[in-house]
């Protein structure tokens, strides 16, 4: 009864009696008190895949923006984001800290398949929520094997079905040759490209892969052109979608050329390549595009368009990182105001596999997220979009899974 008393009376003196009008109902987790939610996450801030950074950094901002405005439910939210220079090992060792030392209620949209490969087991062991991550490994769909873990991205096998769909539908005849990260993450997209194609994956004429510690790339783009195919999608990150655009526009390769909607940014990614060789690329876009002035007007992207300003002043907007990271904390945050005064990882867990259409801001019109404790697909469909040297421009109908 004493405690009771003493939970009402603090209420009361910090002045939070109607965000929490019976504070003694209140069940918090690990991270979580009347005043604050604490979240971590791990993010490529140096290595290889650096330019990724820009994922990590959004969400940081975001979460200011959020505090700034009263925080969620009267509670601020705490980002600690950690560089993993996309090292397994560091990932591990920066999560564990997170965990034991941090004492974080969730992590929260950790970036890369490989990663998060090497803590979902440690996550889920504990009952640590691992939401909205940036993968969208197929493994992540196995809700029996990883309950704590849920993707936030477009699923890469899903995507690779939508790149299939439209090559029967546009180019039937089409002589495919496909550049994969040799690791989950690209052998996903190359099995869903596959499945996609189903009878006719024979017109995958010719395949290479790489791993993220080579160098270049030349080597095969040089064998994936020799391969007579008029067609080349590449399933690459970053640094290494540059390099493909840029060597196959010096090898005078003229393809019809696809790249992951994740490494689709104009700043982080064409802009490196040379925007000029970038120039008739496809990608699959879930998110509207900074570069494309249709959206000027749109009030969902004018708000991302004021945080950017507010928050993140000297950053590219073309960048599709930060409106990626954006999108995200958006989900988080949501799932974190449904959970109400029941803040407990088994709520939030609850709470974040029952989105029904939710729709952030900055996705693209008729793509919304919708999740249940047996699918956990956060997305279904995809428009393709055409970079016309200024930008993405869209080209055809919503194409579903």
């Amino acid at each position: 009864m004493m405690r009771r008393t003493v939970a009402l009376a603090a209420a009361v003196i910090l002045g939070l009696s109607v965000a929490h009008p019976d504070a003694a109902e209140n069940k918090y987790g690990p991270g979580v008190s009347d005043t604050e939610i604490k979240l971590g996450q791990t993010m490529p801030y140096s290595g290889p895949l650096s330019a990724l950074g820009a994922y990590g950094r959004a969400q940081v901002a975001y979460y200011k923006m959020i505090n700034d405005e009263g925080g969620i439910n009267g509670r601020k939210v705490t980002l600690i984001s950690l560089d993993d220079g996309y090292q397994p090992p560091k990932t591990v060792e920066q999560t564990r800290k997170l965990v034991e030392q941090d004492g974080v209620f969730a992590i929260v949209s950790s970036l890369g398949t490989p990663t998060n490969t090497a803590i979902y087991k440690y996550l889920n062991e504990r009952h640590v929520p691992q939401l909205f991550i940036a993968s969208g490994a197929s493994k992540w769909r196995n809700y029996n094997n990883s309950p704590w873990t849920l993707s936030g991205t477009q699923n890469y096998v899903i995507e690779g079905h939508i790149y299939a769909k439209y090559i029967l539908r546009n180019r039937p005849d089409a002589k495919i040759a496909v550049l994969y990260q040799n690791d989950d993450f690209g052998k996903d997209y190359l099995n869903g490209l596959k499945e996609g194609l189903g009878d006719h994956a024979n017109m995958i004429v010719a395949e290479a892969s790489y791993e993220t510690t080579d160098p270049t790339v030349d080597s095969q783009i040089i064998s994936l052109k020799e391969s007579g195919a008029d067609t080349l999608i590449e399933f690459t990150l970053a640094k290494f979608t540059s390099l493909t655009i840029r060597r196959v526009y010096e090898l005078g390769w003229k393809t019809q050329h696809f790249i992951p909607s994740v490494s689709n940014g104009v700043g982080a990614v064409l802009t490196p390549a040379g925007i000029e060789r970038s120039i008739g690329i496809y990608s699959a876009q879930v998110l509207k595009s900074a570069s494309d002035p249709q959206w000027t007007n749109d009030p969902g992207f004018k708000d991302w368009l004021a945080f950017m300003r507010k928050y993140l002043p000297d950053a590219d907007i073309n960048d599709t990182g930060y409106e990626g990271g954006y999108n995200t904390a958006q989900l988080t945050a949501q799932a974190i105001k449904q959970c109400g005064n029941d803040l407990t990882r088994e709520n939030l867990m609850r709470q974040a596999t029952n989105f029904s259409n939710f729709q952030p801001s900055v996705l693209l019109p008729g793509i919304t997220v919708t999740t249940s404790p047996t699918n956990y697909d956060t997305y279904h469909s995809a428009r393709l979009g055409r970079f016309d040297g200024k930008s993405w421009v869209l080209v055809g109908d919503l194409i579903s899974d």
